[in-house]
């Protein structure tokens, strides 16, 4: 049965951040996400985890200046040494909290920049990402986001993500596979779930089109979390969607899945 983890930046925001994690463990997730934890000490999440007997399944290197834009530097040449800076630090928010999963975010393609030199970049930056986070037994990741969601975006299918990890030739090198994104862009969702088996190391689900509960819109859900029983993925499943309304009012449809919005 496929193990839902909670994505705190999306999920339960009718309360502070911090206080997110027992919300979560009071309605049955055994494991959280959420995209980026820097601005809490990574003590006081490892507290909040190892309390409500919770999983880290994932969280994003640090991306640049969200506030202006920016969705990833890893991509972007001349900002080599922010991005190791950043590696370090999420290295050490990985470490603290038991996190084996990071997302390195590719970023932006500015107007007229030579997409051949940002994937360079991107290679080189992700080998060394690889080899920095292996002896922790830290996987990175490469996520393909939609260009309606996301315009500009380096990556967008997971044909092109899955090249770059061939180029950048590390084990733990995978493909993050965000069925939504994968929805929009590519379809044939069954397919790319069975095909692709052993290349992602995580997945994440919401509704489509509009990214709220996964039960809301034109894709069965458990179908495909069935598919990743057939195919034995043992990983975790990030619920990256906006409620419609309340999370917990919307949490029936996790139910089949372990999670009792009533517990809370």
């Amino acid at each position: 049965m496929p193990k839902l983890a909670a994505n705190l930046s999306m999920m339960f925001q009718e309360l502070p951040f911090l206080d997110r994690f027992a919300a979560a463990a009071e309605s049955g997730f055994r494991g959280v996400e959420f995209l980026f934890p820097y601005e809490y000490p990574a003590e006081d999440i490892a507290a909040r985890l190892q309390h409500h007997g919770l999983t880290q399944a994932l969280f994003n290197l640090p991306p640049g200046d969200w506030a202006a834009g920016e969705r990833g530097i890893a991509a972007l040449p001349g900002r080599e040494k922010e991005f190791e800076s950043g590696l370090e630090r999420a290295l050490q928010y990985a470490v603290a909290t038991g996190c084996r999963l990071l997302h390195v975010m590719a970023g932006i393609r500015a107007d007229g920049a030579s997409r051949e030199r940002l994937e360079d970049v991107y290679v080189r930056n992700l080998q060394r990402a690889a080899d920095r986070a292996a002896p922790h037994g830290i996987t990175v990741m490469i996520e393909p986001l939609n260009v309606r969601d996301m315009p500009g975006y380096l990556v967008s299918t997971t044909t092109h993500a899955l090249a770059l990890i061939d180029r950048v030739e590390r084990p733990n090198a995978k493909l993050q596979l965000d069925l939504y994104h994968c929805a929009i862009m590519e379809g044939d969702l069954t397919m790319h779930i069975r095909n692709l088996s052993g290349r992602y190391a995580h997945v994440q689900i919401a509704g489509v089109p509009d990214r709220h509960e996964p039960d809301a819109g034109e894709i069965h859900y458990p179908h495909l979390l069935g598919v990743l029983d057939e195919v034995g993925y043992a990983g975790w499943v990030g619920c990256e969607y906006r409620p419609a309304k309340g999370t917990r009012e919307g949490l029936g449809w996790a139910r089949p899945w372990g999670i009792d919005p009533q517990s809370s």
